[in-house]
């Protein structure tokens, strides 16, 4: 069966799932899953899973995630971006530039966001953006986000464009809003374009249609989702039974491990916490 990890290029107008499931029809595969899901609007890097490979998804799920943003000022939305309806407007005077340079340096370092209404976290079992479309007000609870850099690019008459590096589940919509309430003018997210998602560059992320004429070809391995985790290669017997589940002796330091086979197929990941010890956590043959 099909394996791998395809490094797409959302456009925007699709969603997340309009994506995976051009995926499924054109490698006719029904297991298939994506890390990070991007507004609608958005456009940018979705690392999209096929077949065992969606066993990894978690590890693509915790990785930290670049954006391109442009916001703009003046007006408020109740999703928080421009597609949303405008709930007020508000004349302002574009502040300068060292001092929307230094309330984009305030937000770096760990702090609490609240995220947007419209979004798919779970209240009670429910999409906030289901509540949010049928005039349910809940209270959303703030988040810890980590912001490790951000940089402003270009200040125009309406707003400005900056480059951030965060966690995972960092809502950008929300931190143009905050960016706002720090200059003290209402904004938007007016753009946004994920440059990055943990291992996955845009630089080589590939179009809808160069997918379709060269599925097998950019299918990538399985372990390019675990980036710089240490590897350990098993001999065959200890790999048939680090498959069955069972603890191997192995010379190694503590942590996590990519665990190949004397084929050098990846069969799953182990932790080494015991003493020499390799404890099977993620099977995948």
């Amino acid at each position: 069966m099909t394996a791998g990890i395809v490094n797409v290029v959302k456009p925007p107008g699709m969603t997340s799932h309009d994506v995976v499931s051009f995926i499924r029809r054109t490698y006719g595969l029904k297991k298939v899953g994506h890390a990070g899901t991007l507004d609608p609007a958005a456009a940018g890097v979705l690392p999209v899973f096929l077949g065992k490979a969606t066993r990894l998804i978690e590890y693509a799920m915790q990785e930290d995630k670049s954006y391109r943003v442009e916001l703009t000022l003046g007006y408020e939305t109740d999703t928080g971006d421009d597609t949303g309806k405008t709930l007020s407007r508000a004349p302002f005077v574009m502040p300068a530039r060292e001092k929307i340079e230094g309330a984009l340096a305030s937000f770096v370092g760990t702090t609490e966001q609240v995220p947007p209404m419209y979004s798919a976290i779970k209240v009670d079992g429910q999409k906030l953006y289901e509540l949010a479309r049928a005039g349910v007000d809940v209270e959303v609870k703030p988040r810890h986000i980590t912001i490790y850099e951000i940089k402003l690019l270009k200040v125009s008459a309406e707003g400005f464009l900056f480059d951030v590096v965060c966690s995972k589940g960092t809502y950008i919509r929300s931190l143009c809003i905050d960016i706002g309430k720090k200059l003290g003018i209402l904004a938007v997210m007016s753009f946004l374009v994920r440059t990055r998602a943990g291992q996955f560059a845009l630089a080589e992320a590939h179009t809808l249609e160069e997918i379709a004429a060269q599925k097998e070809d950019l299918l990538l391995p399985l372990d390019s989702v675990l980036g710089q985790m240490p590897s350990l290669t098993l001999t065959d017997d200890q790999a048939n039974r680090f498959c069955c589940g069972q603890n191997i002796s192995c010379q190694a330091s503590a942590g996590m491990y990519r665990v190949y086979n004397s084929k050098q197929e990846l069969i799953g990941i182990g932790e080494v916490a015991a003493p020499l010890l390799l404890t099977p956590i993620k099977v995948l043959m």
